[in-house]
Formats: structure tokens, sequence, C-alpha cells
């Protein structure tokens, strides 16, 4: 059941995969979604098709990796909107390599995609947030972020650090109506695992209790819980979503 205020919420990486799904979720719950991506094309897509549902959506386009540019997009929505209750950050790229043969810019593009625009964007929101003395930040990590991943050096830390920023934000944000949360994803079929070979599939199926891939949806379905009003005294938390692969 959606709440009866029509709450704002910003969706970084909104364009395709687990950030389209979660738009797609809140919108239905009746938030009023900010479509936040590098590309408008995709991002108006999108927006026709949730408000052909009956929901309502907006498009900002802007780079997370631009620190400047994305505190300026999330501060425009709160002054044309009059308020921010939501924030998703869930904005990421990979640039996979061993640790070895990793280079510095490599490392660097994806600890500043993955992490700092999480740190920059939810700074931002955090003053709109705290004025209306209600707000939800979600940082969706990974469990890569949990156990490590071979090739992964730069992806697996940042998603790290997005639960101890989490919960640093949550210990600030707290007393003032802000909850700050984690959800981590294991694997999920999206456009990069439908490129697997099938017996690969069968292989990382074998690994979860479940004995199948996660869905977009049931992330967007931890994601929707976790922005709730009735989430109020859920905070600093991580939710993984994997089925059962990382569970000790």
């Amino acid at each position: 059941m959606a709440d009866s205020i029509k709450r704002v919420a910003i969706v970084t990486g909104a364009s395709r995969g687990i950030g389209k799904a979660i738009a797609l979720r809140l919108a239905r719950d009746g938030r009023h979604v900010v479509l936040m991506a590098r590309s408008e094309g995709p991002l108006n897509d999108l927006k026709a098709q949730i408000e052909a549902n009956g929901g309502s959506a907006s498009v900002a386009v802007a780079d997370v990796s631009d620190a400047k540019a994305l505190a300026a997009a999330i501060e425009k929505v709160a002054e044309q909107h009059g308020r921010l209750d939501i924030l998703v950050n869930n904005a990421g790229i990979t640039k996979d390599n061993l640790a070895l043969r990793m280079s510095d810019e490599d490392w660097d593009a994806v600890v500043d995609t993955n992490l700092k625009s999480a740190f920059v964007a939810s700074r931002a929101a955090a003053r709109p947030m705290m004025k209306g003395r209600f707000g939800r930040i979600v940082n969706i990590a990974s469990t890569s972020g949990l156990v490590g991943n071979a090739g992964q050096a730069n992806y697996a830390a940042a998603k790290a650090g997005l639960l101890g920023l989490s919960k640093t934000f949550a210990r600030e944000l707290g007393s003032k109506g802000v909850t700050c949360n984690v959800v981590a994803p294991g694997y999920i079929q999206t456009d990069m695992t439908e490129n697997l070979p099938e017996e690969i599939k069968g292989k990382i199926s074998e690994m979860i209790a479940v004995k199948r891939l996660g869905t977009v949806e049931d992330i967007a379905a931890a994601v929707a819980y976790a922005t709730s009003d009735e989430a109020g005294f859920f905070t600093g938390q991580t939710i993984t979503v994997d089925g059962g692969m990382t569970m000790v």
C-alpha cells in the first residue's frame, strides 16, 4: 500500500537493470520517482512507462562520477519539489582485473563511481531530509563487498565501503528521522548474467540455497521496505538478497 504522502525519491543508475526495477517498484508504491543516469533517452522511455502505468516520474541527467554535478542535481531536485524523502544510490560500474594487473585508473574509476558518488549524493540529500524530519537512504552494495571476489579488488572494496559509510550516516542522521541502509544483491538475472553459458549459470545456482539466480524484482522488494514509512526503526543494516549463498 502506498504511503499517504507523495514521497519524492531519487534513483541513480535508473536506466536499466536493478535501478530500473527499483524505480518501477517505488513508482508503483506511490512515490514520485526522479530517474537519474548519464543518458537521457532511456530515462525518458522509463518515465513514459511509469506514467503509462499511472505512476509519477521525472528525469534528472547527471554523471555520478562528477561530484559537483551530482550534488547540484540532488539539490535541484529538492528545490524543485520542495522536499526529498528517498535516495537510492544504485549507480555502479565494473572494471575487473586481477589485483596485480589492475591500473590505478581502473581503481579510481570504480571507487569514484561506486563509493564516492554515494557519499556525495547522501551528503547533498541529507540536508533536505533533515529539514523534513524524514529520510530513507539506501545504498546498493553486493555480496562481493561481503566476501570478496577474485578479479574485483576495486569493486569489492567500493561495495564494502558502502557498509561503513551507511552505518556512519545512520548514526549521524538517525535522530533527525533519517535512516540509511544497504541492500547487497547476490547473483541477479541482468543483461550481464544473461550472456553467461547455461553450464556456468547451473554451477552458480548450485551454490545458492534456493537453487536459482535472483531477479531484479527481488532487489526492488527489499528496497521498497527499506524506503517505506514503516522502516523508521530499521537503520544501519545490510539486507543480503542472495538466495542464501553467503549465509553463515
